[in-house]
């Protein structure tokens, strides 16, 4: 019955939760925690509960038993981590307090030892007969001095702080021995022998403390304060080198310890890789050098030694770069990627210029080679690539197609301007162009490896073999077996038409003007954008290094070499057949005395076919050379040169002339005479009679006039006047043009402003036939 009302007082009463059991467990015991606890009192109130009331308080303790072990179970799981550690830490204390035990003993034994040896020596006879043998005057004599005391029991004391390790009062120790040592040499409080073993257990324990303190900065798990702390004890020990040395290797040691959570592998990004490793070498140098500067200062000596740790381990992560990250992008040509880890390791190493550490040149001279052999490896692909569509090329001009990266500058579309800054090439010249841009792109962040003249060298050598291959797109040099340098056996459409072979000139005039000078101003450090295009085009002129504009010399120098390819061949093709007869032979002009046909004045074939040709060409080059006229204008007179230059230079023509079977008479004179004045003439209409045509042509007539003269007659005599010529070449123009050729304005920026469309009749003056 009990039983049962016992269980239903248990299952009647509500269970408290953990939480109010152990407030309630507290509160209870605060009642024993009181300085008035009576304990009779206590027993006394709890005698005077009945028969219910103590089962309700059995049920109450057992609760409360179960819920101190449920706690107790929980407390053990949640602090078994720092209870092993505890224990392992207890352990350790525990051995080492076995070994301070033993040692006391063992010092404890040896005192007792030497003071049995002392008395020993006292009480034997031979002492008691002489007390003025050893020293010893009387009993009082006999007592050491305080500080012969504290002498004795000094290495005790140093063996107990070190075996504790209590490094400051070590320290603190040391320099009070020293201190007696001095006092002991100076007032002769010490004998000679107490002075020597003082002195021997100073250096013992010094060296024994230098030790420790070595070997704690050497573990892993020594650093930060700890670390700085024992490198300063070992240098106050007089160890400053080794102290040191030993706190560079501390942090060489912390920082390969966390480089091995680094796995660089050929799957993963070298930009990532390469930021992570600065971030640990850059810092722990940085780490470095403000714990050396803040416990060694500026002295020479560790300054030095510094300088040559923090060198070493640069050398060592460029290596590391170079070896997981570079390697691959500089064989590959990837130079946007070799650049970016190039960045990323100079940037994380610029930031130590501020301790004092100018480590960037190693890295440029280590990195220098990989990023070479990136920028060659892109110029090449760049040539490979060009070269590839120059095979398929149409030689059509086109504007650029849409998306693609257009020099750096704003795109038209931008400016309400729809051709403002487009510019049409042929496909291989896009290709061309865009890959340019992009390069300087990747290249423009390496301008502190001072990579500039090598980049600009590289690109005149790639831009000088696009414009062999366009040479050897025009038809006929093929057959001259004319070997270019860097084109091999590369395969170059025909540029069949006119139309094709002026776009060719399109091509490399246009990148080497404005689109390469314009990209490679990404090389300087100051680059603006303009949206004039005058104003744009001005800034470029002053802006440009003059490194920059040697290069863009050298461009130009290159299209000379196309143009005059291009207007040797055309001269080539107006002047010979196929077969390799001349249009122009002297019997043109002799043969005209020999008929008896009324003569009809007009040019001659071959100058009305130059006239054609450059009409044509001059049609075709308003087209192509939009906003560039001036490179039109010079083109048609380079042709009109080469053309008049071949004529002159001809030695068959001139002797037939001069020493042939027939002389020239007055009507070849008269022809001949015509045609000049025919070339003049639309030359000075056309803007493009240059000083040097102008020479030449008065050559030809001062040779011709001397040639008639030469038969005895007087050539002013046959010759009618200039306006009778002009007349006829003005009429010529026309009908050839099919339109009438009014009298230009002068221009005077034209390239032909300075030279005067006069008459030749001046040669006429000179002299007397």
């Amino acid at each position: 019955m009990a039983t049962a009302k016992a269980k239903t007082g248990r299952s009647t009463r509500p269970t408290a939760p953990p939480k109010e059991n152990g407030a309630k467990i507290e509160e209870s015991l605060n009642v024993f925690k009181s300085d008035d606890f009576d304990a009779d009192a206590f027993v006394q109130s709890k005698c005077s509960l009945d028969d219910k009331e103590i089962r309700q308080l059995c049920s109450y303790l057992l609760d409360l038993k179960r819920a101190s072990a449920e706690e107790m179970r929980k407390s053990v799981y949640a602090n078994y981590p720092a209870f092993i550690r505890t224990s392992k830490e207890i352990s350790d204390l525990e051995g080492e307090l076995s070994s301070i035990r033993n040692l006391l003993s063992t010092q404890a034994t040896l005192i007792h030892s030497l003071a049995e040896g002392v008395h020993i020596d006292l009480s034997s006879p031979k002492a008691s007969e002489d007390p003025t043998a050893n020293g010893f005057l009387n009993i009082e004599d006999n007592e050491p001095s305080d500080l012969e005391k504290w002498s004795v029991q000094f290495p005790d004391l140093l063996d107990v702080l070190l075996a504790e390790k209590r490094v400051d009062e070590a320290l603190a120790a040391l320099d009070e021995g020293q201190r007696a040592v001095a006092e002991g040499k100076e007032k002769n409080s010490l004998s000679s022998e107490a002075l020597a073993s003082l002195e021997t257990a100073i250096i013992e324990r010094k060296q024994k403390l230098a030790d420790q303190l070595a070997e704690a900065a050497c573990q892993p798990s020594t650093h930060g304060a700890e670390l700085c702390a024992a490198i300063l004890a070992l240098k106050k020990l007089g160890d400053g080198p080794r102290a040191h040395t030993l706190l560079l290797n501390a942090h060489f040691q912390r920082y390969q310890y966390n480089m091995l959570s680094l796995h660089p592998s050929s799957t993963s990004y070298g930009g990532a890789y390469t930021a992570a490793l600065s971030q640990l070498v850059f810092s722990a140098i940085a780490q470095a050098a403000s714990d050396s500067m803040r416990i060694f200062g500026e002295e020479p000596a560790y300054t030095s030694e510094l300088v040559m740790w923090a060198t070493k381990q640069t050398e060592a992560f460029a290596l590391l770069v170079k070896r997981h990250a570079l390697a691959s992008s500089a064989a590959a040509g990837g130079l946007r990627a070799a650049a970016e880890c190039v960045q990323i390791a100079l940037g994380h190493c610029s930031l130590l210029e501020a301790r004092g550490l100018a480590l960037c040149p190693v890295l440029l001279k280590l990195f220098r080679p990989s990023v070479e052999q990136a920028l060659n490896a892109n110029l090449k692909r760049i040539e490979e690539s060009t070269a590839a569509l120059a095979a398929a090329d149409d030689w059509v001009l086109t504007y650029p197609p849409g998306g693609t990266r257009q020099s750096g500058w704003p795109s038209s579309a931008s400016l309400g301007n729809t051709t403002i800054f487009q510019h049409k090439l042929t496909s291989s010249a896009h290709r061309f162009n865009s890959m340019v841009q992009d390069f300087f792109e990747d290249v423009g962040p390496l301008l502190s490896m001072e990579l500039g003249g090598q980049t600009l060298e590289g690109l005149f050598r790639v831009f000088d073999s696009y414009v062999n291959m366009l040479i050897k797109a025009l038809p006929g040099l093929m057959d001259e077996e004319t070997n270019f340098e860097d084109t091999g056996n590369k395969i170059v459409r025909m540029a069949e038409t006119e139309a094709q072979q002026i776009a060719l000139l399109a091509n490399a005039s246009l990148l080497a003007d404005e689109l390469l000078p314009r990209a490679a101003m990404k090389l300087s450090p100051n680059l603006a954008s303009y949206k004039d295009d005058q104003c744009r085009r001005t800034s470029d002129r002053q802006n440009r290094h003059p490194e920059q504009r040697e290069w863009k010399r050298r461009l130009v120098s290159s299209v000379e070499r196309l143009k005059n390819k291009f207007c040797q061949q055309h001269a080539l093709d107006l002047i010979f057949t196929e077969e390799g007869d001349s249009h122009f032979t002297a019997e043109m002009y002799i043969n005209m005395d020999s008929t008896t046909d009324e003569v009809e004045w007009f040019p001659s074939l071959i100058f009305q076919e130059l006239y054609a040709k450059l009409n044509r060409m001059a049609s075709l080059a308003a087209d192509m050379f939009v906003g560039r006229e001036r490179f039109a204008t010079s083109l048609l007179m380079r042709l009109t040169e080469s053309v008049i230059i071949c004529l002159s230079e001809d030695q068959s023509f001139w002797d037939d002339i001069e020493e042939g079977p027939r002389p020239l008479g007055p009507l070849g004179l008269q022809q001949l005479y015509l045609d000049i004045k025919f070339v003049i003439g639309f030359a000075s209409q056309g803007r493009y009679l240059s000083r040097n045509l102008h020479r030449v042509v008065k050559e030809i007539i001062t040779k011709a006039m001397a040639a008639f003269a030469a038969t005895g007659m007087d050539p002013n005599s046959v010759l009618p006047n200039d306006d009778w010529f002009d007349e006829i070449c003005q009429d010529a123009i026309e009908r050839l043009s099919g339109k009438p050729k009014p009298e230009p304005e002068r221009d005077l920026n034209s390239p032909t402003a300075s030279v005067s469309a006069q008459s030749i009749s001046s040669v006429r003056s000179h002299g007397s036939y």
